[in-house]
């Protein structure tokens, strides 16, 4: 008796071409979804160094207010730099006087496409310390 059995072709198992492109279009698919997430995820990640730099030049403000009679013009002035620590914003005073100041980020280079919260802005009036646009400061 032999043992040996010939090979038949239902015995090659594989994966035929309709099965593979099925696959291709389900990660196609599932990668159409998540890139824009993740970038939006990247955005909202980003946004905490401008407000990490507009928290820094509050500070600034205050310390040169209590050794002078109004609030810095520019940035210079209080030794704050133009541009966020990594880079995605630039900072600016906008408006100052000897009771308050308003400063902005705007987003620049990659991080410009973020338009929801262009320009991050925060207020001193009053007393009182404004953040906007809403939604935009997580706290």
């Amino acid at each position: 008796m032999n043992s040996y059995k010939r090979a038949q072709a239902s015995d090659f198992r594989g994966f035929t071409l309709i099965e593979l492109m099925i696959a291709v279009a389900i990660i196609g698919i599932l990668a159409a979804i998540a890139l824009p997430a993740y970038q939006e995820y990247v955005r909202q990640a980003r946004r905490a160094d401008g407000q990490a730099a507009l928290m820094s030049l509050q500070l600034a403000q205050e310390k040169f207010r209590a050794n002078n009679t109004t609030y810095a013009s520019g940035t210079a002035a209080i030794g704050v730099a133009s541009t966020s620590t990594e880079g995605h914003y630039a900072i600016a005073i906008t408006s100052s006087n000897a009771v308050g100041y308003s400063a902005s980020a705007d987003p620049q280079g990659v991080q410009a496409s973020d338009t929801t919260c262009d320009p991050l802005t925060m207020s001193l009036s009053g007393g009182t310390v404004t953040y906007g646009p809403t939604g935009c400061w997580k706290r």
